[in-house]
């Protein structure tokens, strides 16, 4: 079902650890860094942030959810992020999001029967070669897949913004245990807002964008972004004339 030109914007990222109620890691001698297959990454964190269809800043946060276990938690995380989107109908932004994100996504709801109707209902969610409904920016600017476009931290140094600062995914599994579930959901939202200007400057790539209205997208936004105490260490370091111009 295509959107139509009206279309707002949800750009997410998720923050997972591994499932070892489910999965069992391999032996960290023969196997140190063993990344857990797809379904066996727990969801502790979905970050967004809600842009309307001139790129302004509306929402930016972390999905609330509650519950008395790890397993309640993520349920509730899930319903609660899956209402969202079926309720506004969206276009997705990620990075990466088509190979990892949105397959975790699906595979935690289906461990734990939350319903994800909208994202099989709606072809151009999981259509690879159009924009409307996913916008994956990884894959995009891979020229899905006849290139390597590289990660979101260097995607993010080449046009001026910081990149990861202080912590990255490594950590993720280590602040759960230690139970940081606040610099997580930091961690989460800075991946967030640098995507969102990635976004910016790629639909300035794209010509969706006048260079004359990126610079002011882009500067309100990274404005907005930088008064935001949860992102504003991180931005502080922004090359803003590099990014804006």
């Amino acid at each position: 079902m295509a959107r139509s030109p009206s279309a707002e914007y949800l750009v997410l990222d998720i923050e997972t650890v591994p499932d070892t109620a489910r999965w069992t890691p391999p032996d960290p001698t023969t196997a140190p860094s063993a990344f857990p297959p797809s379904w066996a990454h727990r969801i502790v964190t979905i970050g967004y942030l809600w842009l309307d269809h001139g790129y302004r800043l509306k929402r930016f946060g972390i999905v609330a959810a509650a519950g008395d276990s790890a397993d309640a938690r993520e349920r509730a995380l899930l319903e609660a992020f899956s209402q969202l989107v079926a309720e506004r109908r969206p276009t997705l932004v990620t990075y990466n999001g088509r190979a990892f994100d949105l397959p975790v996504i699906a595979l935690r709801a289906l461990c734990h029967g939350v319903p994800l109707g909208w994202y099989y209902r709606e072809r151009n969610v999981r259509a690879r070669y159009t924009d409307d409904g996913h916008l994956d920016l990884c894959d995009w600017l891979a020229d899905h897949g006849a290139s390597r476009a590289g990660s979101l931290d260097a995607l993010a140094k080449l046009i001026g913004l910081p990149g990861k600062v202080g912590v990255d995914g490594s950590q993720v599994a280590g602040l759960y245990q230690a139970g940081d579930q606040g610099a997580i959901d930091r961690y989460c939202l800075s991946d967030v807002a640098q995507t969102a200007l990635l976004l910016l400057r790629f639909r300035l790539l794209q010509g969706a964008l006048t260079p004359d209205r990126y610079r002011a997208s882009a500067g309100a936004l990274l404005d907005a972004l930088a008064a935001d105490a949860r992102v504003s260490s991180v931005l502080a370091t922004t090359d803003r004339a590099h990014l804006v111009g």
